[in-house]
């Protein structure tokens, strides 16, 4: 399923929304004109690395422990995966910094997703991969909009066997499907450790969607949506 956008227009223009991808969409095109190596080291560098994240000691600076919590929500391992994230970020964060304010969502953006780097870090504690991407942040995004307008409409580019079609989902079901997703290859990511290392931080995906979930009722305007509830 493709989401391509939502039923619900955003009341004041999303400046952090944008701001935010044109952050990522610059240090992505930033990465490109790296080296290999260069490229390499970067990602190791400011990406999250949970064995460099425990093996940490005393006599080291702390602050430069913590600094990949933030720095590795907007790095990005390629074209589909950029795409992909600022896609979700496109159609999901407008509506939820409408319902928080700016400064308040971008707050709310950095906090959900520093709390999904943490998910990772202690469920993935040997692994020697640097995560990066800014799903974490951006799932937190899709568990507040999750809460805010459940009845939503999700237009989704569908594909069956050959076709594709158009169709309207609502948004808790698309949302709902997308998190079980999250969560089944969370849990078999745990069944599998060991076996293969690498690929999608899935427990980052769920840690910030919980965390969108629950920080959604300090940081938004809860009232002004009760009629999305209906």
């Amino acid at each position: 399923m493709i989401p391509l956008k939502d039923t619900i227009p955003s009341r004041t223009y999303p400046y952090i929304n944008v701001f935010l991808i044109f952050v990522n969409l610059c240090l992505f095109f930033y990465e490109l004109s790296l080296g290999s190596w260069q490229l390499t080291r970067f990602i190791y560098t400011y990406g999250l690395v949970p064995r460099r994240f425990f093996s940490f000691s005393h006599q080291q600076v702390a602050i430069s422990r913590y600094i990949p919590l933030f720095t590795s929500l907007f790095l990005h391992g390629g074209w589909l995966h950029i795409i992909g994230n600022m896609l979700f970020l496109w159609i999901f964060g407008d509506n939820v910094e409408d319902s928080m304010g700016h400064f308040k969502y971008l707050v709310f953006y950095l906090l959900c997703g520093i709390i999904a780097g943490f998910f990772h870090l202690y469920l993935n504690p040997n692994s020697s991969v640097a995560a990066i991407g800014a799903s974490g942040a951006i799932s937190g995004v899709m568990g507040a909009y999750f809460v805010l307008f459940p009845g939503s409409r999700i237009i989704t580019l569908l594909p069956v066997f050959f076709f594709f079609s158009f169709v309207e989902i609502p948004a808790f079901v698309f949302i709902g499907i997308w998190f079980l997703f999250q969560l089944f290859s969370g849990t078999l990511s745990l069944v599998t450790r060991g076996i293969c290392e690498g690929g999608v931080a899935w427990w980052a995906h769920v840690g910030g969607f919980i965390s969108g979930m629950g920080l959604v009722f300090i940081f938004a305007r809860y009232k002004r949506h009760r009629r999305y509830f209906l």
